[in-house]
């Protein structure tokens, strides 16, 4: 029954913020009466025709398998670094610079790049995500590992813990508010380079589909693939990163 208040007050609280957001918008475009600010309706009638007609559901699967592949790699070789250099203090001096550098690299450098060296194909899109993701991955997981309880640490190794247990027990559930905070930005992140590569190098994606619409001056088009992907944030948020972070909740209410 908690866990059933609780989605209903995330969902009503949602749905207030969409409410007063939708007839912003609707009462803004009445008052400014232009055609560079379609009516809510306009943007409706947009999504509907390129959900039924268009290729909105396809680009839509295209550019989320992209972002689930760049995120899910960002994510595992930025938290396997990110752990290295919290806990070694040797290699945090060593790689620390290289971090500064990489995490202030523009991303449309990176992207340019990648298409340059490798190709306009997958793996260069791939990579240049990845590449301008990983850093940040790195930093908060960093910082999470510098400050595991050294205490617990110590219990585990009188208590002859193996190294595989100590680290999924003791030393990996410590992280886990870094590890979704992480995710929670790294997420919004991928999914504006997604689109950027996509529009500068790939034929198919949401990207692809919005430089399309844009040479076409079809705002009402953008602004309905932009709605769909804020509908696809916020079911992600709920089926989750909401749920996650009831589990961490939970654990740290344990502890």
């Amino acid at each position: 029954m908690g866990i059933s208040k609780e989605l209903f007050s995330f969902l009503l609280t949602k749905l207030s913020i969409i409410t007063f957001f939708a007839l912003s918008w609707q009462g803004a475009s009445w008052a400014l009466d232009s055609s560079d600010f379609p009516s809510l309706f306009a943007v409706i009638n947009s999504l509907q025709f390129h959900l039924n007609e268009g290729e909105m559901i396809t680009n839509l699967l295209i550019t989320l398998r992209r972002v689930l592949l760049s995120f899910t790699i960002a994510m595992l070789l930025g938290g396997i670094i990110g752990i290295l250099m919290g806990v070694n203090a040797w290699l945090n001096k060593l790689t620390d610079s290289l971090l500064i550098v990489l995490l202030n690299i523009p991303a449309l450098v990176t992207i340019l790049l990648c298409y340059i060296w490798i190709g306009l194909v997958e793996a260069a899109a791939i990579a240049a995500v990845v590449i301008n993701k990983v850093p940040t991955v790195v930093v908060m997981i960093r910082e999470g590992a510098r400050t595991v309880d050294q205490d617990l640490l110590a219990v585990a190794k009188v208590y002859q813990l193996s190294p595989r247990a100590t680290f999924f027990k003791v030393f990996l559930p410590q992280l886990y508010p870094y590890i979704i905070a992480s995710a929670r930005s790294g997420l919004s992140l991928i999914w504006k380079i997604v689109l950027v590569v996509e529009l500068l190098g790939r034929s198919d994606g949401v990207g692809f589909a919005l430089n399309t619409l844009f040479q076409f001056f079809d705002i009402a088009g953008i602004l309905a693939y932009t709605l769909a992907f804020v509908l696809i944030v916020l079911l992600i948020e709920i089926l989750f990163f909401k749920p996650f972070d009831k589990l961490v909740a939970r654990g740290n209410h344990f502890d």
